[in-house]
């Protein structure tokens, strides 16, 4: 698999691609936290349980307010595997989905133990934050998808029947290479997805929310993106259900006020080609990215899954700095996402400088080891 030759990567630019990848990480983590408290919640359970407008503001969930679930967790791993296949490039070895696979391989070991293991020389920083150990409610697709070391693949798939949004959530990283073609963007979204969720619908949906990422990190409008996601799942098998939800989120648009009820039609069983739908409808009729999540979390439907995809998509759309304060301030981890965030930004636009042949930094190479 290859990529492009990266963008021309002035000051400015530069900055601008940072605050949309800022954007984007924290954008889905602090939708990922408002609906986490009130995940597999009816809306009248929501209502009854915040009030009559349901939930409005971070609320309570294991133990603290703004708690991430698994859904932030994976996605973390996604950008520390993509950093790291950028690393090893470097030693001739490309396989973007295998360094991808470690990473969430290094997840998965975050479920199982205690807390980071100061043996595993080749883990890397990601997996020493002792807050990552956190059991989050990870779905069984994902704990056996992980559970051994085979990779699934498009060919050979881990659990072809799972239809869940897992692996969607976890893609907008994919979606912020924005120096490579659009449909390897898709391409890589669609490998790694198979890894746990080898449903056509569920990698599928992975692969366009990947490539509307990709497309609004890239300047797009949402419109305009997914239009563009549209066009590239035309060409692959089973398409069918994916773009019918893309294109039934823009109809939903012009049919008067947004309500609860149509986010739950759009979310439909809560698959991932409904979440994918209902998620690029809240973030083309929110007002503003607040207005835009609270409608994202507030119905009967997967709401972490809901607030993590709408929030990846108004974070790349609009940066960091759209993003509420409030929620921002209390959001779990917050200093790992922005470290990591940085980390992504750095090695896109100034990789050769950290890792190539005038030489590398040690601490990069610590931080992201080539092994492992």
């Amino acid at each position: 698999m290859g990529a492009t030759a990266g963008a021309v990567w002035g000051r400015t630019e530069q900055q601008d691609f940072r605050s949309r990848v800022r954007g984007t990480l924290l954008g889905a983590a602090v939708g990922d936290a408002l609906g986490a408290p009130v995940d597999g919640l009816g809306l009248d359970e929501i209502k009854e349980q915040y009030g009559p407008e349901g939930l409005v503001d971070l609320g309570f969930g294991h133990g603290r307010r703004g708690a991430i679930s698994h859904l932030t967790q994976l996605t973390l791993f996604s950008v520390d595997g993509l950093i790291r296949a950028q690393v090893r490039r470097d030693t001739g070895a490309w396989h973007p989905p295998t360094d991808l696979h470690r990473a969430y391989l290094r997840w998965a070991a975050t479920q199982r133990d205690w807390g980071p293991d100061e043996r595993r020389k080749d883990d890397g920083w990601l997996a020493r934050e002792e807050w990552l150990y956190a059991r989050r409610d990870p779905t069984r697709a994902l704990l056996l998808g992980l559970g051994d070391d085979t990779m699934g693949t498009l060919e050979s798939p881990k659990n072809a029947a799972e239809l869940g949004p897992e692996a969607a959530a976890r893609s907008a990283p994919f979606g912020l290479l924005v120096g490579w073609e659009p449909q390897l963007v898709v391409q890589l979204a669609v490998e790694c997805a198979t890894q746990t969720h080898g449903h056509p619908v569920a990698y599928l949906s992975a692969g366009a929310y990947a490539v509307i990422v990709h497309g609004l990190a890239c300047g797009e409008s949402l419109d305009g993106a997914v239009q563009r996601a549209l066009a590239l799942l035309a060409l692959r098998p089973g398409h069918e259900p994916v773009s019918d939800a893309l294109q039934h989120a823009l109809g939903a648009v012009r049919q008067g006020m947004p309500t609860p009820a149509r986010v739950e039609e759009l979310a439909a069983d809560g698959s991932a080609d409904g979440m994918l739908s209902a998620a690029v409808y809240c973030a083309l009729v929110g007002e503003d990215v607040r207005h835009g999540l609270r409608l994202a979390v507030n119905h009967d439907g997967p709401s972490a899954a809901a607030g993590a995809l709408t929030g990846g998509l108004l974070g790349a759309l609009h940066g960091e700095t759209a993003l509420p304060p409030a929620w921002l301030a209390e959001l779990e981890g917050r200093p790992t996402i922005l470290e990591l965030a940085d980390d992504f930004a750095m090695e896109m636009t100034q990789g050769p400088a950290l890792h190539g042949p005038a030489g590398s930094s040690p601490g990069w190479l610590a931080r992201y080891p080539r092994g492992g």
